[in-house]
């Protein structure tokens, strides 16, 4: 009957059930609703009737646009309507509301190709069991009905997109999730995992990354949160595990079935490699990979023989040694390759599985790719799943090339997790606070970072370093204080852990540890100088960031009631006589020494390659990070003190180097430099939310279309390897309504010089007189959405009108730092404002001005107000504009609501655009400025903002064009121009 309902809107119930039973003698008399109310009082909570009802009506919740309600997505509104439909009785609706609440947070963002659906049809053939014992699993654990409701939408997204299984076709699936860094992507392929296994994939093949450390520690995960006690010791003694020394196997909180699973009417998982052991050749036990036959003469694809064989799992490194046993023991054994289902997770899949080798058709592939391409080529009914936060290499395979990995069926972008601790915690982007008024309860960066200066290449910054280290041991007292004052309990903080990142050589982690025993020994932790220097850094720094931001957990209120817990963290750290631990190869981990799993660590870690991918740094509080990258992806990856931080959150600190001399001319902020990668992210998965909403029940990109979305805000940092950025160009960005800022303007003063005589006339044309807008937002609208006041956005500016062929003219006439930026809006410009698709009837001009006169430059024969910008992102500017000029542009546009204001509105039209124009001088370029307010041209920049017209919509809805690049001859396909 839920199957019938599927397929459709929502309908009566009862109606529903009577024509399903209608040729079930007997069955009529209870095909009602009182029956359906019976079945759900005696389900529980993970009894399939109940997951079934929750998926239906969380697919109908989310469902965009349906013809049968004009309700939004994910309301209670919405909620009731589909209950009317069912034409269901009160107690009914309360019973479904317990059973399955509304989610209200957002599903993942899915760019796909069309596919055919079949997950959840073939649950005939078998029984779930994996999926709902980790999905209970997830609420003991305390995730929130949410959270978990959250992950079943997520997997769901992944395993619906596989082949079926059982499908007499092969079909060969290829798939990319994007998350974030430390967020909990090993959540989610474990999910993904469990429901494969449910539906019938019996061969399940794991690339845990390229160390030993992070194959084992994702090995031990799924052992245990999905395969399980039972299936790991298969009738051995509990004694004899390969986890009888780890404390978590010792206290049970390895997932446990009641039993064999195989005994209980499912069917059992075997492991081919364990924690301490990557994959061998099996040699003798070949028969290990051989699938049991319920029925020999059917292919084991068969529904009869699929759901009553074994599923195996292995956890293999990226190893081209360890990849070609598998590949040789697989070409052995007797079952056809071809019959059986497999699921492969390549775990950071942007990390030695891509192909960089090849720049030419017929070049050799790099090794891991090469095992990998084999894999998916001896197995035709494998599906390729990979996982990352820097999704940029993946999406920059060529999509041609059917033997590798690019992901031409789906991308899926989890959504940030709640409580999660990302970049943007740890900074302040687009905030319109001024330095001198951000504090530790409006900054992040205020809150958390600390800079790092060092002046040379062989210098190093020993007073900030020693800063760190007493931070370290000020948070640890904090922890120990919050676990007895403040009702978290003794071993709450399992883990407190500072990690110091300056390099990747080895050489040079031995002087790191060198200078960092040094500072620890001569702390004087337990003498009037160490208790001076934390007493001071408690008072200015912890106590100050604690108060405003503890989120309710207790904060001591003098230096003098935390410092009993001060001796008892510095023996936490040091009693061993080893408060340091240098992890640079994998015999730190297979020692013990640097072993999360194994033992409580209270360390300051010493890191390089080892720590700065995929690997969790448990307890992470203080960082020293001076390491520099050379792409976006290398970068964010390093950011290790991302992730989850329950309980000391406000006591996370990130000390950064600010101008990190490098090998060239200029050093680089790594601050900045996170942000800008910071700033890529978020554009490219506002890109991917954006275009993931199908038009006419089409999507409006595929994942081939997807490379031309990523951005680059620091020339210094590309998205990834230059070898990886090819196949598409982007040609247009439609853009109705949105606010859009170029700021890769010139650094050469004859193109400065040439934008200013361009644009001169335009201020020359501006009013002689300001007008004062407003822009009243509804209450609890602003920034902070706790203010209960309305928020008012003021801008007073000269106003002036410009005809759509003259803003054009002045567009294509503009030059640029970096010409490829701008080149797809200037597109869009042309399609609104020439032929058919003329969209635009004008455009209103808007020059912010200060009320003060004291800042002013001289352009043409106008003063007009001066606006100092960096260029942040050098040599790219960060926003020129403000967010309280942007409100009023884009209420000129009609893409925000009525201002209250009569003299916004005065200017809005319905075919009308904004255009935002200041004259910026750059710091460093004051001093030029006359008194009369004369500057040379060719130090000045004329920058413009606009918003098209929220009318100008294209006729066929779709908001990017796209043109095709030859992959053998294209260059990569965002660059700057370096010809000035």
């Amino acid at each position: 009957m839920l199957a019938d309902l599927a397929g459709s809107k929502p309908k009566s119930l009862a109606r529903a059930m009577r024509y399903q039973v209608y040729d079930l003698p007997g069955a009529q008399s209870y095909a009602d609703e009182d029956d359906f109310r019976a079945a759900l009082l005696a389900a529980g909570h993970s009894d399939q009737l109940v997951d079934m009802w929750r998926k239906q009506l969380t697919h109908w919740d989310f469902a965009e646009r349906p013809s049968w309600s004009s309700s939004e997505p994910r309301t209670d509104q919405r909620r009731t309507d589909i209950y009317d439909l069912l034409d269901l009785e009160p107690v009914t609706r309360k019973l479904l509301e317990a059973c399955a609440p509304v989610m209200k947070t957002p599903p993942p963002v899915v760019i796909s190709e069309q596919f055919e659906p079949w997950y959840r049809t073939t649950t005939k053939y078998g029984r779930e069991w994996y999926w709902p014992a980790y999905r209970n699993l997830l609420s003991a654990k305390g995730w929130s009905d949410d959270a978990v409701a959250s992950m079943d939408m997520a997997t769901d997204s992944v395993v619906e997109r596989l082949s079926d299984p059982s499908r007499p076709e092969a079909f060969q699936a290829k798939g990319l999730v994007v998350g974030y860094v430390q967020s909990g992507k090993t959540a989610n392929f474990t999910g993904v995992i469990a429901k494969a296994v449910d539906a019938g994939y019996r061969l399940v093949i794991v690339l845990g990354g390229t160390l030993n450390l992070l194959r084992a520690q994702t090995q031990r995960r799924l052992d245990m949160e999905l395969v399980g006690w039972e299936n790991i010791l298969r009738g051995a003694s509990e004694f004899e595990s390969d986890y009888a020394d780890d404390p978590a196997w010792n206290q049970g909180k390895f997932i446990k079935f009641g039993g064999q699973p195989a005994a209980l009417g499912a069917f059992d998982i075997v492991r081919m490699t364990t924690r301490d052991d990557d994959y061998k050749s099996l040699r003798q036990g070949i028969v290990a990979l051989e699938f049991e036959k319920q029925q020999p003469a059917l292919p084991l694809y068969d529904p009869v023989n699929l759901h009553r064989s074994s599923a195996r799992l292995m956890v293999v490194k990226k190893n081209k040694t360890v990849l070609g046993k598998l590949v040789q023991d697989l070409k052995k054994i007797k079952t056809p390759l071809a019959e059986i289902p497999v699921l492969i997770i390549d775990d950071e899949s942007d990390e030695a599985s891509v192909n960089t080798a090849r720049q030419k058709p017929d070049a050799e592939r790099t090794a891991i790719n090469k095992k990998i391409s084999e894999l998916l080529t001896m197995l035709p009914r494998a599906q390729y799943v990979g996982y990352t936060a820097t999704p940029y290499a993946n999406v920059f395979i060529d999509p041609s090339d059917s033997a590798d990995i690019f992901p031409k069926d789906f991308i899926v972008s989890l959504e940030r997790p709640h409580n999660y601790m990302g970049a943007r915690d740890f900074h302040d982007l687009d905030d319109d606070i001024p330095e001198d008024e951000r504090t530790f309860a409006n900054s992040n960066e205020k809150a958390h970072v600390r800079s790092v200066q060092v002046d040379g290449l062989d210098e190093v910054d020993t007073a900030t370093l020693r800063q760190a280290i007493d931070m370290f041991v000020l948070t640890a007292a904090m922890k120990l204080y919050r676990e007895e004052r403040g009702g978290l309990g003794d071993g709450y903080f399992q883990h407190h852990t500072m990690l110091i990142h300056e390099s990747s050589w080895t050489l040079d982690h031995r002087e790191v540890l060198g200078r960092i025993t040094k500072l620890w020994w001569d702390s004087d932790y337990s003498g009037p100088s160490g208790h001076e220097r934390l007493r001071t850094l408690f008072d200015n720094d912890l106590a100050e960031v604690s108060a405003v931001r503890a989120d309710g957990h207790v904060v001591p209120p003098s230096f003098a009631e935390l410092q009993p817990y001060i001796g008892a963290a510095v023996f936490r750290i040091g009693g061993d006589q080893k408060p340091i631990i240098v992890v640079n190869s994998d015999k730190d981990i297979e020692t013990g020494e640097a072993d999360f799993d194994k033992r409580q660590i209270w360390k300051i870690l010493v890191g390089g390659q080892k720590l700065s991918r995929g690997f969790t740094v448990e307890g992470l509080t203080i960082s020293y990070f001076l390491r520099r990258a050379s792409n976006m992806s290398a970068l964010m990856q390093m950011g290790r003190w991302f992730g989850f931080r329950p309980g000391y959150r406000d006591l996370v600190r990130l000390y950064i180097g600010r101008e990190q001399p490098g090998t060239g001319a200029k050093g680089i902020d790594l601050l900045r430099a996170f942000e800008a990668v910071c700033r890529d992210e978020d554009a490219f998965r506002r890109e991917l939310q954006q275009y993931s909403v199908l038009v006419d029940g089409m999507p409006q990109v595929t994942p081939a279309q997807v490379p031309p979305l990523v951005s680059q805000h620091l020339p210094q940092l590309k998205p990834a390897s230059p070898n990886k950025m090819y196949n598409a160009k982007l040609v247009e960005v439609r853009s109705p309504g949105k606010w859009l800022e170029p700021t890769a303007y010139p650094t050469s003063a004859p193109q400065l010089r040439h934008n200013t005589a361009l644009w001169t006339p335009t201020f020359e044309q501006l009013s002689t007189e300001t007008t004062r807008f407003a822009y009243h937002f509804p209450a609890q609208s602003g920034r902070h959405a706790k203010d209960l006041s309305p928020t008012v956005h003021y801008l007073t500016a000269l106003t002036g009108r410009l005809a759509p062929d003259e803003f054009l003219d002045l567009a294509e006439q503009t030059k640029w730092r970096a010409p490829g930026e701008f080149g797809p809006h200037l597109e869009y410009l042309r399609s609104i404002t020439r032929g058919v698709g003329r969209a635009v009837d004008e455009w209103v001009v808007l020059a912010p001005q200060r009320d003060k006169g004291d800042q002013q430059v001289r352009v043409g024969s106008r003063l007009i107000t001066r606006w100092d910008r960096y260029r942040r992102r050098d040599p790219l500017f960060g926003s020129i504009s403000t967010s309280r000029h942007r409100s009023i542009a884009l209420r000129i546009a009609g893409a925000i609501g009525d201002s209250k204001d009569p003299n916004t509105e005065r200017f809005v039209g319905e075919r009308t655009g904004a255009i935002l124009i200041h004259a910026v001088v750059e710091p460093g370029n004051v001093a030029s400025v006359g008194a009369d307010g004369v500057i040379d041209p060719g130090k000045l920049v004329l920058a413009f903002g606009f918003v098209a017209p929220a009318s100008a919509y294209p006729s066929d809805n779709r908001v990017v064009r796209f043109t095709t690049v030859n992959s053998a001859t294209a260059a990569p396909i965002i660059d700057f121009d370096t010809e000035e």
